[in-house]
């Protein structure tokens, strides 16, 4: 082990150990001075552009497993991907939201938002497996973008896609002090600590999900496989809970409750599903395990469409049935399924459903841990973040760095933040990833360097931006029009007209080699359009956080992850020319000379 924890393995690949030196934050020439961090200051545009217009490959994204020192454990199974999917999704989103929605927003039409919802993350889910299938690395959608939509974008993804994973631990670790109260027969805020000069959506303090936070983190670190045992046991016991739910609010049902069906109408309905898709929020987690699927091509579409079709017919059941229990206006918020079999009369029901809720937030948390530290994982392979959250424990083959900092990160963030914070910003967060994976998937199978022509190349610009301004145009329109309907006449058309344009004018450049989403490029397009208009249903306050987070990994990103970036990129096409190895690091730039650009 050399100084500052880094050694060479002879090609000339640094790879670092667990220590916490400088050179385990920042090893890249641009900060091996001052002098070299202000002259890389002074090129902030250049390198800027640089990283704008450069596309990886997938080879180079597989390479960069090389970079964590140690390798991932392959030991997953379909069996284990259709487990951590709905332990990933079965969570907070159905035991606390679903009172909130069908109390405020959609009543019993709640339902409704459901199957929007989930026909949304269903087309999602077609293309992450795509693209888990044929890019079978820990990056998951930041690995994807950065092969298809470019450095840049890769980065913007990328911090969201951390700020989606901290929101929703968070958000789930705050539920499970809920539901655990009421299993101890307290009211859900009474183990809350409550700070009256704190801000109002601040104010209460939860020691608890704190706590649960730590106690996921130390499973997480142990073992994947151990997880996974952990997390399909949890859940086969969670079903079972879920399917005496079902029945026993069946049993109790009154048909009276469903009326009226839609007290808030169709605004209401999407509106409910814009903040209910965090219910399906997590199964993007299982294609960031590829990296450990032993056979990738048959386990990941197996495990993600898989586990996200039970989940849906779950989820729709479960409102279905609390509906029937309850008139939506005395639906309680913080425990609706304890508190609905405590009104009708079966208060011992309330603890079964208490532990059942404790038993998949649990999951939750667990795959979520799993998850999101393999995302930074991948992202600090590429030097965006400090390769030090890269290193893979030789012992464990777990990514022990960045699984504690992202659970500790967690844990702040639950101990402080009221659920409808958290709750809608982690909708804008994964919505406009999810947006961004299904234009990638366009681009994948639309466009590659050295087959397409420019002409088609322009083509698929045009039609892509009709998609995307046709569907911004919807979700406009609904937002600040109540009861119009002509700017839709314009949009939707628009829509389909730019859809058939890239199906009939623009030829496929690649075909998927394993497995590939179905009715091209119909579905990733409808990916788009039902994911934007759902944006538009979510409240402003939330825009304004998610605006001002934007602007905080923006800064971080021009005075650090660009130029840490920027100098790997380049030392590694340097390396490509010693080797003598043909191409480039990195699509759509020459190959450099020296590692600073100069």
């Amino acid at each position: 082990m050399g100084v500052g924890g880094t050694e060479d393995d002879g090609s000339g690949i640094k790879r670092r150990g667990c220590s916490c030196s400088k050179n385990d934050f920042l090893p890249e020439e641009s900060f091996k001075s001052w002098d070299n961090y202000v002259n890389a200051l002074k090129k902030t545009p250049e390198r800027l552009a640089d990283r704008v217009f450069s596309r990886s490959d997938e080879q180079k994204e597989l390479e960069a497993k090389s970079r964590s020192q140690h390798e991932m454990k392959k030991n997953l199974t379909w069996w284990d991907l259709i487990w951590f999917g709905m332990g990933a999704v079965i969570g907070s989103g159905i035991f606390v939201l679903t009172g909130q929605e069908a109390h405020e927003n959609a009543g019993p039409a709640v339902v409704l938002s459901f199957v929007v919802s989930g026909i949304s993350a269903m087309l999602s889910v077609f293309c992450y497996t795509e693209f888990a299938v044929e890019i079978p690395v820990a990056g998951g959608s930041f690995a994807y973008l950065r092969v298809e939509l470019g450095d840049f974008m890769a980065f913007i993804a990328a911090g969201n896609i951390l700020l989606e994973y901290v929101i929703g631990g968070a958000a789930v670790a705050r539920t499970w002090t809920s539901y655990f109260a009421t299993l101890c027969n307290h009211e859900p805020e009474d183990f809350r600590i409550h700070i009256s000069s704190f801000p109002d959506d601040y104010n209460q303090l939860d020691p608890i999900a704190v706590g649960i936070s730590i106690i996921v983190c130390v499973v997480a670190v142990l073992s994947t496989k151990g997880s996974s045992r952990l997390n399909y046991i949890a859940s086969i016991v969670h079903i079972f809970i879920l399917v005496f739910i079902i029945i026993g609010g069946l049993i109790k049902s009154d048909t009276s409750n469903y009326t009226p069906f839609a007290p808030y109408k169709a605004r209401g309905i999407f509106k409910a599903s814009s903040v209910l898709f965090f219910a399906y929020v997590g199964f993007d987690a299982v294609s960031t395990m590829a990296e450990e699927t032993k056979n990738p091509g048959r386990d990941i579409p197996i495990g993600l469409v898989g586990s996200m079709s039970i989940t849906t017919t779950l989820y729709c059941l479960l409102a279905m049935t609390l509906c029937l229990m309850q008139p939506y206006d005395q639906i309680d918020i913080d425990a609706p399924f304890s508190i609905a079999f405590k009104k009708v009369g079966w208060s011992w029901a309330q603890y079964i459903v208490a532990a059942g809720a404790l038993k998949g937030m649990t999951s939750v948390l667990l795959v979520g841990a799993v998850g999101q530290a393999r995302y930074l994982t991948h992202i600090a392979r590429t030097h965006m973040m400090p390769p030090w959250f890269a290193h893979v424990n030789a012992k464990t083959g777990t990514p022990v760095n960045a699984t504690i900092v992202m659970l500790v990160a967690t844990a702040v963030v639950a101990f402080f933040t009221k659920l409808k914070v958290l709750a809608d910003l982690l909708s804008i967060s994964t919505l406009f990833i999810f947006m961004l994976v299904a234009v990638a998937l366009l681009v994948r199978r639309y466009y590659v360097s050295g087959v397409t022509t420019v002409q088609d190349r322009n083509k698929l610009i045009g039609f892509l931006t009709v998609i995307i301004g046709s569907s911004i145009a919807s979700a406009t329109y609904w937002g600040l029009s109540k009861d119009g309907w002509i700017g839709y006449c314009i949009s939707v058309p628009l829509w389909i007209l730019a859809t058939i344009g890239l199906r009939v004018f623009v030829p496929q450049a690649r075909d998927p080699k394993l497995w590939g989403v179905p009715l091209v490029p119909w579905l990733p397009s409808a990916s788009i359009a039902i994911n934007i208009f759902l944006l538009g249903s979510i409240d402003a306050e939330s825009y304004i956080r998610f605006g001002i987070w934007t602007v905080v990994i923006l800064i971080y990103y021009v005075f650090f992850g660009l130029h840490a970036s920027y100098d790997t990129a380049k030392e590694l096409e340097v390396e490509a020319v010693r080797d003598g190895k043909l191409g480039k690091a990195e699509e759509g730039k020459a190959i450099s000379t020296s590692v600073d650009g100069r």
